[in-house]
């Protein structure tokens, strides 16, 4: 990077109706010097659906694949981060609840977690392809297109038939308090073998994972919130955790193979981006676009 990028973001809350599927719509904007580009991660998030309107992003998994050139790109739920290259372009990105997961898509989840797709080119996600018409392009103002798209979403499916067995899965799996499976299980009032299949089927990770991953991304949060003077003990202490997470076998070893490592100790920037954020209705949920 030879000169300093612009970064200019907006979010909008979901309508009321749409809330519990969406954890935000957000309008980027990246200007960089003609050439460059910006080198990123994005943290592990649920099911993300992104429209490029030129200059479309590399992206890939640790595992691969590489997608490079496509206008609309997904991803299904992760539990490892995502290597970018970004160059000058606008984009929208929505992100899907687990709830949005089911209503929108109603596949097993856990079949394409950790999945990165060339959208238009996926026979999962080719349904939203739609969008691409009016997101993909620069003709039309940040209201028209989210009025496109929150019309769209409204058309495509209504409420899945499990509903409030989803909500309240994730209602109590993101209480931090909230350690073990069996604890899981009793709070939501199903057995663990049918918590397993819900967890599976509509957030794509058996519950011990989605709890493992819930404390990764609290104390990943934490340290983004955190003053850029009071980060460098944070990060040793980030970078210990995530090495922790690799060791506990299998679950967590998507965000590890040294990955989590990486991007732990590339987090604090020499040079920060100069960023203008707007946030459209009511505060959106997160620390971040996901």
């Amino acid at each position: 990077m030879t000169g300093h990028p612009m970064i200019d973001v907006r979010f909008f809350a979901p309508p009321a109706d749409l809330a519990p599927c969406f954890t935000t719509f957000y309008r980027l904007e990246v200007t960089v010097p003609q050439g460059d580009h910006l080198e990123d991660w994005l943290q592990p998030e649920w099911a993300n659906l992104r429209f490029f309107s030129d200059n479309p992003p590399a992206a890939e998994l640790p595992d691969g694949p590489r997608i490079a050139g496509a206008r609309f790109q997904a991803t299904g739920p992760s539990s490892c981060p995502i290597h970018f290259e970004l160059g000058r372009t606008r984009m929208w990105g929505i992100g899907l609840f687990p709830l949005g997961w089911a209503r929108f898509i109603g596949e097993d989840a856990s079949d394409h977690a950790n999945t990165l797709v060339d959208g238009e080119a996926s026979p999962l996600f080719e349904r939203f392809a739609p969008l691409c018409d009016m997101l993909c392009s620069r003709d039309h103002s940040d209201e028209e297109q989210f009025d496109a798209l929150t019309d769209f979403f409204r058309r495509l499916a209504g409420p899945p038939a499990d509903q409030q067995r989803i909500q309240k899965v994730h209602e109590v799996m993101v209480d931090p308090q909230l350690l073990q499976v069996e604890d899981f299980a009793h709070r939501v009032g199903l057995s663990k073998r049918t918590l397993e299949r819900v967890c599976a089927r509509n957030f794509g990770f058996p519950p011990r994972l989605l709890l493992r991953r819930q404390r990764l991304m609290r104390s990943l949060a934490a340290f983004m919130l955190e003053p850029r003077s009071h980060r460098s003990s944070r990060s040793t202490h980030f970078t210990a955790s995530a090495s922790a997470c690799r060791r506990r076998g299998r679950g967590m070893a998507r965000v590890g193979r040294g990955t989590c490592r990486r991007a732990a100790q590339t987090m604090p920037p020499t040079r920060a981006p100069q960023a203008r954020v707007q946030a459209q209705g009511r505060p959106a949920g997160g620390t971040c676009p996901s």
